[in-house]
């Protein structure tokens, strides 16, 4: 056989092996991948009603196929150090929201959804007893270096919800 014909066969078999490779690597790219990382709560771009806001606040957002686990630590408007961590997917379905103030439990939320709209939009839920509280709609900058949530809705001590929080990636 000539060299020419036997590369000519062994770029054949490289593609048929290594396409259906690539082609697998390419399906499994998390949806949400602009989410990843770790954000800083921008306190100055940031708007709360009810106010105050809280002094800080510093997420770590990890997306893959599975779904997103974001865990956020901060400091509450009282000075008090706040944590809260949960696990879902991009399904619309509740899941578990734990979180804790100045490490006591933190009884104003248990349940978050998130639902893709699309590739740089999302809409999550907060929940406390199955009852809705807040509905954001978050979209991440086309450069993705920030992120901005709009919630609307109420508190768990039944306050009307507006704000706008600003995130920056680092």
């Amino acid at each position: 056989m000539s060299l020419l014909k036997r590369v000519a066969i062994s770029a054949g078999v490289l593609a048929m092996v290594a396409g259906p490779a690539i082609h697998l690597s390419a399906q499994a790219t998390p949806p949400g991948d602009h989410l990843t990382g770790t954000w800083i709560m921008n306190v100055a771009k940031s708007k709360f009603d009810p106010g105050p806001g809280p002094k800080s606040s510093r997420s770590r957002i990890t997306v893959t196929t599975a779904g997103i686990k974001v865990t956020n630590d901060g400091v509450n408007s009282n000075g008090e150090e706040t944590h809260s961590e949960y696990t879902a997917k991009f399904d619309g379905k509740d899941y578990p929201w734990k979180g804790t103030v100045a490490g006591k439990p933190n009884t104003n939320q248990d349940a978050v959804s998130w639902k893709k709209i699309d590739e740089w939009t999302y809409e999550t839920t907060t929940k406390l007893k199955g009852k809705v509280l807040t509905v954001s709609h978050v979209v991440i900058s086309r450069d993705g270096k920030s992120r901005t949530g709009t919630a609307t809705g109420t508190n768990a001590q039944g306050q009307a919800v507006n704000s706008v929080i600003v995130w920056d990636k680092q």
